[in-house]
């Protein structure tokens, strides 16, 4: 699952106390443990391994160059969204033709710098964006290469309708029954040579079946694709895999592996993978300090210094993480995360931020274990979409990030300063 374990009572990232870290780096602070990260890499990449499959990490998920560098050396690729995606996966030292290229709204700009980067695929998104990138290699005179996007109108149940992407009626992507249509009126074209399919369906996806289910149609149009005289040769089968929000609730690789490994290992196709949150997220950890205890009403609060500026997926998808203290009495030491704890001596509270909004809430009607002000809280499986959506509200200034290796300490990104917050402001022009 993870390296963060209690030990007499103290929490560790791998052979770090954290409560240390908040000492040297203060609160709030985000950790990662390079021991996690790489060990879910390397699993995905043995479980796929028939496979022989380009995994690009989904940069979205965690921007950090550091870590993305430290999963470039272990062999990913990058899946990236944005120019400034794929300017992080270039520092990164990502080699661009392992870049692959999604996002509905590319600008004419990044679409320029990707093509001039020459990265691996475009994932194309619409038969409009797709004639805006061929017109952009002309104007360059530099060919590209592409995969169409297609919406299998495929879903798993459990995932949150925020993050649910592969049905019909979504911004993503082509409806599968236009995917040959599009073939027959651009895949021929000289400019951007279409050459698969890419499909996205959703995270996090909590069993293979949805995947099977995708990818099964994805071949039956492949095959009919080829029929029709086009040379297909990729498929992107997306991202999506769990992570352990709670102890023992995703999938292991092998398990999403298996019955797709069956499905592509004889279908002559190179496969991608974009994985993000499956890697990350249990890797990272958000930790902040407790300012306040008040009631009011049937309520207590607990306050702490962090809220949905540093970590939005509570406010934003009344997503659950496991929050715990640092330091407990060993009756408390934690042998799994789950929802509803079974222990002595819990207290019933809401962990809220700081910020002057109801809804920042980290976890409601949540039983832990007493704390008092001044002690550090532990918000668990924070490493994916958490510092990468963390904003500036109410003038606050972003965490410090941490990287852990055993019992080695490297600050990958310091903490904003008050200076930060207003540099472009200062260096305007006067209107």
């Amino acid at each position: 699952m993870d390296s963060f374990a209690y030990d007499n009572g103290r929490l560790f990232c791998e052979q770090v106390a954290v409560d240390e870290l908040v000492g040297r780096f203060g609160s709030p602070l985000y950790i990662y443990s390079r021991k996690t990260l790489e060990r879910h890499f390397d699993s995905i990449a043995q479980a796929f391994e028939e496979l022989n499959p380009l995994i690009c990490f989904s940069i979205k998920s965690c921007g950090n160059i550091h870590i993305c560098k430290l999963l470039v050396d272990r062999g990913a690729g990058m899946d990236v969204v944005s120019g400034g995606e794929l300017h992080r996966a270039k520092k990164a030292g990502t080699p661009m033709d392992k870049v692959v290229y999604a996002g509905v709204g590319k600008t004419d700009a990044e679409i320029q710098q990707a093509i001039e980067a020459q990265i691996g695929l475009f994932n194309i998104e619409s038969e409009a964006e797709f004639k805006n990138i061929t017109s952009i290699a002309e104007r360059l005179n530099r060919s590209v290469r592409g995969v169409l996007r297609v919406n299998p109108d495929v879903a798993d149940a459990r995932t949150h309708q925020k993050t649910t992407t592969g049905l019909k009626g979504h911004k993503f992507g082509v409806d599968i029954d236009q995917a040959p249509q599009f073939f027959a009126s651009h895949g021929h074209h000289p400019m951007c040579r279409l050459q698969g399919i890419h499909l996205h369906i959703g995270s996090p996806i909590y069993s293979p079946q949805p995947y099977v289910n995708a990818v099964t149609k994805a071949l039956g149009l492949i095959d009919q694709l080829r029929r029709n005289g086009f040379t297909i040769q990729t498929l992107n089968i997306g991202g999506g895999f769990a992570a352990d929000y709670e102890t023992g609730t995703s999938p292991a690789y092998s398990e999403y592996a298996e019955p797709l490994v069956e499905l592509l290992k004889d279908r002559d196709l190179k496969v991608i993978l974009e994985p993000g949150r499956t890697i990350v997220a249990n890797a990272g950890a958000l930790i902040t300090q407790v300012q306040y205890l008040k009631s009011s009403g049937h309520k207590k609060f607990v306050i702490v210094d962090s809220g949905f500026n540093h970590l939005l997926r509570p406010a934003m998808y009344e997503a659950f993480h496991f929050i715990w203290p640092t330091k407990v009495e060993l009756q408390h030491m934690p042998t799994h995360r789950k929802k509803n704890m079974d222990l002595p001596g819990l207290e019933q509270c809401d962990v809220v931020g700081p910020l002057c909004e109801t809804g920042d809430v980290l976890t409601k009607n949540w039983a832990m274990p007493p704390v008092t002000r001044g002690d550090s809280l532990c918000v668990f499986s924070a490493g994916a979409y958490g510092m990468v959506m963390a904003s500036n509200y109410n003038a606050m200034p972003r965490p410090a990030e941490v990287l852990i290796d055993q019992d080695q300490t490297r600050i990958i990104r310091r903490r904003e300063t008050y200076t930060d917050l207003i540099a472009p402001e200062l260096n305007a022009s006067s209107l």
